[in-house]
C-alpha cells in the first residue's frame, strides 16, 4: 500500500475504534449538555455565549464576512497558548487545546479530535454544534453548505500555518466562494479590553550548567547547514518560540507551563535579528546577546511587531529563506517570493532541538530521578489519605503540585494537572476545579497526569491507580494497557524508523481483545522547555527517531461515563545492544527514563510474558538503584521504603505459558514486519 494510503486507512481505523461505542444516553447524564430537550439542559460547567457571538456577526457584516474560522493557537502555532490568545476558548467556553471554530451568521460550530468530545458537551452551551473531527475537508464541506456562493470566508493570516492555509484554499476552490485574509482578528475586536494584557515579565538567561552547548555553538551549527545545503540558504526564519528560546539558551514565561517568550528569529550568515519586546530583557540576557558585537555572533535587538517588515524588506534582495512550514503563518510566508523560499516540514532548527546531546539527556535524566521523588511521596499520601475519604481530585492535585515545587530546580508545572477519579478519567486531558470536584474513592480508579518544569529538564508522567477492588474489566484493560507500554518500551528496531511504524505495538494487547484508545501514543519533550515538543512522536507527520530523541509511550483505554487508563513513561531513544549488525547504523531501542513504579494491584501477571515480566522486574531494579539512594539522601525515609515494597521483583510463575508467549513474540514481529514492508511497498 502506499504510505498516503496506508496512514489515511490508519488513521480511519483510529478514529473508528474510538468512536465505535456508542456514548451513554445523554438523559442518563446530567455532567453534559441536552440540546434536544425544551428548554435545552445545559450542565453548570457549560458557558452562556449569546451575546459573544451576536458581537462577532456584527463585525463580520461590517467586514462583509460571510464565515469566520477561529482556530485554538496562535501567531506562533503553539499547541499551549496565552490566556490572552485563547480566542476559541474566549468565543465557546471550550478550554480544550485542540480546535478549529467556524461562525456564520446564522450557524457555529467546533471541531475537535476524540480526547475532547465530552469536555465540548459540557463547556459548550446549545448555540454550537460539535462536529467529531479534525479534518478540514469536513470543515470546507460544511462551510460550502452554510455560506452560499459569492460569500468570504475569512480568517487571520497570523493564526494559520502555510499548511493549514493550503488546506482551506483546495477545499473551497472552484466553489465560487473567496478565501479572504483579513489581518485586523474580529474576536479581538470583540473581545476588546476585555482581553487579557500582553505579557511582561523578565525574558532571563538559562544558566550555563543547565546547557547542553552556548548559543554562539548552536548559531554556528545551523550556518555550517546553512553552507552545506545544495540551495545555500541566505536566512533561516524562526518562527516557533521553542526555536528562539532553544537557540539562544532564554527563557520566559509568557505561556503558562512553557517557559518561552514571544519573538522571531531572522538568522543569516553575516546577521542576526532578534525580534523581541527589548526592555523585557535582563541585564544578563542581553549582555550575553550582545557580547559579540560588532560582528558576525552580534545579536541585532529589534521590535516583536516589526518582524513582518523586516522580512519583506530583506527578501527584496538576492536571498534563499529556509523556513518550516509547521510553525511559520501565512501572514509571515505571503511575503516572501516563492523563488526565494527553502521549504522544510520542520526548520533546522527544531530539528537540532530534537535530537538532545550527551548533556542534554543527563540533564534530563537527573530532573526525572527528583521528579520520581514527587510522584512517589505522592503515591505514598494517597495510600494512607483516601482510605479516609478526606482527598478530592483538586486537593490531590494541589498536593502533586507541592510536591514537586519542593525539588531542587523546579520553576512550576509543565502543563496543568490532570487529576480524574472515576469517570472523570474518561476525559483524557480533564482538569478538576476547586468548585467542581470528584472525591477520591477506595471503590474507583484514578488517573494521575502530572509532569514539572526544572532548569534540567521537563517531566510528565501518568500513573492509574486502584485502592479497593477492580473489577475484572477494569484489571485486564489496564494489564493490557501496562502491555502496550512494555511492548513499545523493549522494542529494538531498525535505524531511521518512523514513530508511525511501532506506534501499533503499544496497542496490540488491546487490540487483542477489541479495545483501543483515541489518542496520539507519545510526543517529544524538552530541556526546560515545552511538555509536547515537535517533531518526535508516533504520529504521521513526526520525523524518524533517532538516537537522542526523548519522547513520552503512553497507551490508555477509557470507557466513557466509567473510567480511564493511560500508563505514561518518558523514554529516550538509544542504540540497541544487537547480537549482530545488518548494516551501517546500530538498530535502536528505549531507555525509560521515569522513575515511579505501577500500581500492583492492577496488573493480572496471568496476562504477562515472561519476557515481560522479566522486563518490569528488570526496570524496578533501575527505579531501585537511581531514587532510592535520591529518597535517602532527602530523609524521606517512609517513601523509601514505599519505593522498596512496590519494587519486589514478580515471580515469573504466574506469566503466561511459553507457548502463549512465543506466539505473542511471533505475532508482534509479524506485525513490525508488516508495518515496515507496507510503508516501503
Amino acid at each position: 500500500m502506499h504510505p498516503a494510503q496506508w496512514i489515511a486507512a490508519w488513521v480511519l481505523l483510529l478514529h473508528g475504534c474510538a468512536a465505535g461505542r456508542p456514548p451513554q444516553a445523554a438523559s442518563a447524564r446530567t455532567d453534559v449538555r441536552d440540546c434536544s430537550t425544551d428548554p435545552p439542559y445545559l450542565p453548570p460547567t457549560a458557558v452562556n455565549t449569546t451575546a459573544r457571538l451576536a458581537a462577532l456577526r456584527d463585525t463580520m457584516r461590517a467586514h462583509g464576512v460571510h464565515a469566520y474560522i477561529v482556530p485554538s493557537t496562535d501567531a506562533h502555532m503553539s499547541e499551549y497558548i496565552a490566556e490572552r490568545d485563547s480566542r476559541l476558548g474566549w468565543l465557546t467556553g471550550f478550554t480544550g487545546s485542540a480546535g478549529t471554530v467556524v461562525v456564520t451568521q446564522d450557524k457555529a460550530a467546533l471541531w475537535t479530535d476524540s480526547r475532547y468530545w465530552t469536555q465540548a458537551e459540557r463547556q459548550m452551551d446549545c448555540n454550537w454544534e460539535l462536529q467529531r473531527t479534525i479534518w478540514i475537508e469536513s470543515i470546507g464541506l460544511w462551510i460550502l453548505e452554510a455560506v452560499p456562493v459569492g460569500g468570504n470566508i475569512s480568517l487571520d493570516p497570523f493564526l494559520f500555518s502555510i499548511d493549514t492555509w493550503n488546506s482551506y484554499s483546495r477545499a473551497l476552490h472552484g466553489s465560487g466562494r473567496t478565501l479572504l485574509p483579513i489581518e485586523t482578528n474580529l474576536v479581538d475586536q470583540v473581545w476588546g479590553d476585555q482581553r487579557p494584557p500582553p505579557a511582561s515579565s523578565e525574558i532571563y538567561s538559562l544558566p550555563e550548567e543547565f546547557t547542553g552547548s552556548s548559543w554562539q555553538e548552536k548559531v554556528a551549527g545551523i550556518r555550517q547547514q546553512m553552507e552545506q545545503h545544495i540551495r545555500r540558504p541566505t536566512a533561516v526564519l524562526l518562527s516557533g518560540l521553542e526555536e528562539t528560546a532553544w537557540l539562544f539558551n532564554l527563557r520566559g514565561d509568557d505561556i503558562p507551563y512553557n517557559p518561552v517568550f514571544y519573538s522571531y528569529t531572522l538568522l543569516t550568515n553575516t546577521s542576526i535579528s532578534l525580534f523581541v519586546d527589548e526592555q523585557r530583557l535582563s541585564a544578563a540576557a542581553r549582555e550575553s546577546l550582545q557580547a559579540g558585537c560588532p560582528g558576525l555572533l552580534c545579536v541585532e535587538l529589534q521590535e516583536y511587531g516589526q518582524a513582518r517588515a523586516h522580512l519583506r524588506q530583506y527578501v527584496q534582495g538576492n536571498v534563499t529563506v529556509w523556513l518550516g512550514t509547521e510553525y511559520t503563518t501565512y501572514g509571515l510566508y505571503s511575503v516572501i517570493p516563492q523563488e526565494k523560499l527553502l521549504e522544510d516540514s520542520y526548520s533546522p532548527v527544531m530539528l537540532a532541538k530534537a535530537v538532545k546531546n550527551a548533556k542534554e539527556q543527563e540533564l534530563l535524566r537527573a530532573a526525572h530521578v527528583r521528579d520520581a521523588v514527587a510522584v512517589i511521596q505522592y503515591l505514598l499520601w494517597l495510600e494512607k489519605m483516601v482510605p479516609q475519604g478526606q482527598v478530592d481530585e483538586f486537593s490531590a492535585a494541589e498536593h502533586i503540585n507541592t510536591l514537586r515545587r519542593a525539588q531542587g530546580h523546579n520553576r512550576g508545572l509543565s502543563f496543568q494537572t490532570i487529576s480524574a477519579s472515576g469517570l472523570n478519567a474518561a476525559l483524557a486531558h480533564y482538569s478538576p476545579s476547586n468548585e467542581s470536584s470528584r472525591k477520591l474513592s477506595v471503590d474507583e480508579m484514578y488517573l494521575s497526569d502530572t509532569g514539572g518544569q526544572y532548569l534540567d529538564g521537563t517531566t510528565d508522567i501518568t500513573r492509574t491507580m486502584h485502592w479497593g477492588v477492580p473489577t475484572p474489566l477494569q484489571k485486564e484493560a489496564y494489564t493490557r494497557v501496562l502491555m502496550g507500554n512494555i511492548d513499545l518500551s523493549r522494542l529494538v528496531f531498525p535505524p531511521n524508523t518512523a514513530g508511525r511504524v511501532v506506534e501499533s505495538f503499544a496497542r496490540r494487547a488491546l487490540w487483542d481483545v477489541g479495545l483501543n484508545y483515541g489518542h496520539g501514543t507519545g510526543h517529544g519533550i524538552g530541556n526546560f522547555l515545552s511538555v509536547h515538543e515537535w517533531p518526535v512522536g508516533f504520529q504521521s507527520n513526526n520525523v524518524p527517531l533517532a538516537a537522542g530523541m526523548f519522547t513520552s509511550i503512553e497507551p490508555g483505554y477509557y470507557r466513557d461515563g466509567e473510567f480511564g487508563i493511560r500508563i505514561e513513561d518518558i523514554a529516550l531513544v538509544v542504540e540497541a545492544q544487537t547480537k549482530y549488525q545488518s548494516g551501517e547504523k546500530p538498530f535502536l531501542t528505549f531507555e525509560v527514563v521515569s522513575l515511579v513504579p505501577y500500581d500492583r494491584n492492577l496488573i493480572d501477571l496471568s496476562l504477562l510474558s515472561p519476557e515481560q515480566i522479566r522486563y518490569l522486574n528488570a526496570y524496578y531494579e533501575t527505579i531501585r538503584a537511581r531514587v532510592g539512594p535520591e529518597l535517602r539522601r532527602q530523609q524521606l525515609e517512609e517513601a523509601y521504603h514505599w519505593l522498596q515494597r512496590n519494587t519486589e521483583p514478580f515471580p515469573l510463575g504466574s506469566a503466561a505459558t511459553a507457548a502463549t508467549a512465543t506466539l505473542g513474540t511471533l505475532a508482534l514481529a509479524s506485525l513490525l514486519s508488516a508495518l515496515l514492508s507496507g510503508l516501503q511497498a
